[in-house]
């Protein structure tokens, strides 16, 4: 039935992306195999029924699912007023009751380094984005990126490595550019962040977080600070401004500006808040909205 409506709608001109997801149903969140990869994802689809719709991949933290993330972020009352798809896949590698992101390099919650042998995290999301193009579900030129903690970690490494998939990314309580430098671990080590072409960056943070530190320190594999992170991103997006920092009641903003392709880097700092969501998510809707690839 997909060939003959494929054919049809390429008799008469049409984009067959336009036919309409096949996946899921309108207002309602459903677990979806990826073909070839024994994998599942959480598609979440607003209740309005058009197609293709922007994609927020939404990524849970480390030992967590996810069905947590789309619980407890609130994401999905979101997508469904805003009018995106979100997809909120597990991690590659069990932790216990939960999973972790495979990030070379970056031990687990546990202390595991991941192995050669542990699923490519990074290789399942891209195969996930284009099942769901293929179905007719998302618009490729606007998928985005967020998570928490290890989420976003992994949201700051998909910007590194795979940014050619992305058109802007929002790490909460994980924002980083690469792993820390071995000769001085206060930096990021350059070569392991390269994006291929300038991305959007906002982040979330806490000033009371002492998981995730804005200051740097915490775990090994995080060390250096948040300031040190959001300028690393200024400089791989070529911004010309100095960062122009404000502050109210509740937050604590960052922003470099003249960045090259109209890109911003933003940071937002909660006060007194910790580890935990903290993006207010139409604002992060919002920034990602004005981007595409």
């Amino acid at each position: 039935m997909r060939l003959i409506l494929f054919l049809i709608l390429s008799v008469l001109g049409a984009s067959p992306a336009f036919a309409g997801c096949d996946l899921g149903r309108p207002g309602a969140t459903t677990s979806i195999l990826i073909p070839g990869t024994g994998r599942s994802v959480l598609l979440h689809r607003p209740a309005s029924p058009e197609a293709p719709l922007p994609l927020v991949v939404l990524l849970h933290g480390s030992g967590g699912r996810g069905a947590n993330i789309l619980t407890d972020s609130g994401m999905a009352s979101t997508a469904d007023s805003r009018g995106f798809n979100i997809a909120a896949p597990d991690g590659g590698i069990p932790t216990g009751e939960g999973f972790a992101w495979n990030i070379p390099g970056v031990p687990t919650v546990t202390g595991k380094i991941p192995a050669a042998a542990d699923p490519d995290d990074v290789a399942f999301i891209g195969r996930m984005i284009d099942v769901l193009a293929e179905r007719g579900c998302i618009d490729r030129s606007r998928v985005y990126a967020t998570g928490l903690s290890g989420g976003g970690r992994m949201t700051s490494w998909l910007g590194c490595v795979a940014a050619d998939r992305f058109a802007a990314i929002a790490p909460d309580v994980g924002l980083r550019a690469g792993r820390p430098l071995v000769s001085d671990r206060s930096r990021p080590d350059p070569d392991t962040c390269q994006p291929s072409h300038p991305l959007p960056v906002m982040s979330f943070d806490g000033d009371a977080d002492s998981t995730n530190p804005p200051g740097g320190g915490g775990a090994a594999y995080w060390r250096y600070s948040l300031d040190a992170a959001l300028s690393r991103w200024a400089a791989l997006n070529s911004c010309s401004s100095e960062p122009v920092r404000t502050e109210d009641a509740h937050w604590t903003s960052t922003r470099f500006a003249g960045c090259r392709n109209g890109v911003d880097v933003v940071s937002y700092v909660a006060k007194g808040r910790g580890h935990e969501w903290l993006a207010v998510n139409d604002w992060m809707w919002a920034f990602f909205q004005r981007f595409s690839r």
